[in-house]
C-alpha cells in the first residue's frame, strides 16, 4: 500500500501548524509532505543562538540566501551511510533549484536528519536540528514550478502542503516509482547520479510519523531540534554536510 497522501498532510507539521503532506483518507496511501498535525506551542526563542561559531548568516536570513543557481550543478551529500550525489536541473524546475543551490551554498544541510523513511516509498529531509534557524526558514517558501520531470526512483524532490507555494526546505528521494505524485504537484528538482545504494541504507525502521506511524513528529524537531531526534530515535542517518562538485 502507498503511502502517499500520508507524507502530504505530515510534511506541514514540520513546517508550521501545517504539515506537508496530503490529508489522509480510509486506508490512505503516504505522500511527502509537510505534515499539518497540530504542532506544541512553539518554545520561547533562544537569548543567544546555538548555531557554532562561524555559521553562515543567511541560516537566520533566508533573505541573505538568494543567488540564482547555474542551469545544472551537483551536490555531493556526506551521510552516515555514505556518499551519494545529486544531479540539479533548473529547467526542470527554477525556484526550487534556486532554493536547494543556496541552502547548500550557506551550510544548510550538515547534520540534518533523514526524520521519515519509509521502505519502497522515499525518504525525507530537510529540517534543520536548531530550532531558531527552523523558526525563520519554515516561512521562508517559494513559488511552485510546473511538474515537468516525474517522481521516479531516484529522483529528488521538495515535499509541500496542500497548499499553494508551500515548499521551504523538506525534500525527498523517491525509493520506487511515486508517478502518482506528479498530479499533485510534486515537481521534481534532481536526480541521484551516484550512490543510489547508500540511499537504499538509510533508516527506515521508525517508518512514517504521525498521524501514519510512530516515526518523528516534525512539529517537535522544529520547536526541539536534534536534541529530540537523538534522544527518541537514536537510529536515524543524518546528512553530515552537503558541497556543490565541480564535474
Amino acid at each position: 500500500m502507498r503511502i502517499v497522501s500520508t507524507l502530504l498532510f505530515l510534511a506541514l507539521a514540520a513546517c508550521g501548524s501545517t504539515q506537508e503532506a496530503p490529508e489522509p483518507a480510509p486506508q490512505p496511501e503516504p505522500t511527502p509532505t509537510e505534515q499539518q498535525a497540530p504542532q506544541p506551542a512553539p518554545a520561547p526563542a533562544p537569548k543567544a543562538s546555538s548555531l557554532p561559531e562561524g555559521a553562515n548568516p543567511a541560516l537566520l536570513d533566508p533573505s541573505l540566501a538568494n543567488e540564482t543557481a547555474p542551469d545544472q550543478f551537483d551536490v555531493l551529500f556526506h551521510t552516515t551511510e555514505g556518499d551519494f550525489t545529486v544531479r540539479f536541473h533548473r529547467d526542470w524546475a527554477p525556484h526550487g533549484v534556486d532554493r536547494v543551490y543556496n541552502l547548500v551554498r550557506i551550510g544548510y544541510f550538515a547534520d540534518i536528519a533523514f526524520f521519515r523513511a519509509v521502505r519502497g516509498f522515499m525518504v525525507q529531509f530537510g529540517i534543520s536540528g536548531y530550532p531558531e534557524v527552523n523558526r525563520v526558514w519554515r516561512e521562508a517558501t517559494i513559488p511552485d514550478d510546473p511538474v515537468k520531470q516525474s517522481n521516479t526512483r531516484g529522483k529528488v524532490t521538495f515535499a509541500k502542503t496542500n497548499a499553494p507555494n508551500s515548499r521551504s526546505t523538506q525534500l525527498y528521494i523517491n525509493y520506487g516509482d511515486n508517478s502518482q505524485l506528479d498530479s499533485m504537484g510534486f515537481a521534481p528538482v534532481g536526480e541521484v547520479i551516484e550512490g543510489m545504494d547508500v540511499v537504499d541504507k538509510l533508516h527506515t525502521g521508525y517508518g512514517d510519523g504521525p498521524p501514519m506511524g510512530n516515526g518523528p513528529n516534525q512539529g517537535l524537531i522544529h520547536t526541539r531540534g536534534n536534541a529530540y531526534l537523538k534522544e527518541g530515535f537514536p537510529e536515524l542517518d543524518y546528512i553530515e554536510s552537503a558541497e556543490i562538485v565541480q564535474r
